[in-house]
């Protein structure tokens, strides 16, 4: 099996998303050792860093340098061109905090932190909040499992976006020291 991830969170290093991507990827991969992994990553100004993940013959990587304005026009608004046009045929796909792209046959899997768009958006810019909604909607409408890092984010996956609950599956973050 292929699972392609979308990494371009790491750009943000040592934020709890960036934290919680390496160690989910890491532990991924540790496990699927019989699995091919694409990792997706793109930034216009920030290069890749792939000190945080041994060399390994099944991890492949695809690098752009796209910006994240680009990549939410093209995805979350447009919606169009497929992941699958960047990295490569996949089996699953899981997209992580910014952006929801379609998908040719890709089972898909997103990774949903909080809703703290929803629930206090006076903790966030307007930008922000216009990007998470669009992501949503996507991943609402498209996504098969959900994987929250929480009960309290399924909870609130649940009531705020009613989301069936067959779909969210926690994922607790791993402690990193």
């Amino acid at each position: 099996m292929t699972i392609g991830i979308d990494i371009s969170q790491l750009a943000f290093a040592h934020t709890g998303v960036a934290n919680l991507l390496k160690q989910l990827v890491n532990s991924m991969i540790d496990e699927g050792q019989e699995h091919d992994f694409v990792l997706f990553y793109s930034s216009m100004r920030i290069p890749f860093n792939s000190e945080w993940i041994q060399p390994r013959k099944n991890v492949r990587f695809k690098l752009y340098k796209f910006p994240p304005t680009f990549l939410d026009v093209l995805w979350n608004r447009l919606h169009i061109i497929p992941i699958e046009h960047f990295i490569g045929e996949v089996d699953i796909f899981i997209s992580s905090d910014w952006t929801e792209p379609p998908v040719n046959k890709a089972r898909k899997l997103s990774i949903l932190y909080d809703l703290v768009v929803l629930k206090y958006p006076e903790e966030s810019t307007k930008k922000i909040i216009e990007t998470q909604k669009r992501k949503l909607k996507h991943l609402i409408n498209e996504t098969q499992t959900i994987l929250c890092i929480s009960e309290s984010t399924a909870h609130d996956a649940e009531q705020l976006l009613k989301i069936d609950e067959k779909r969210l599956k926690v994922v607790y973050p791993a402690l990193t020291l």
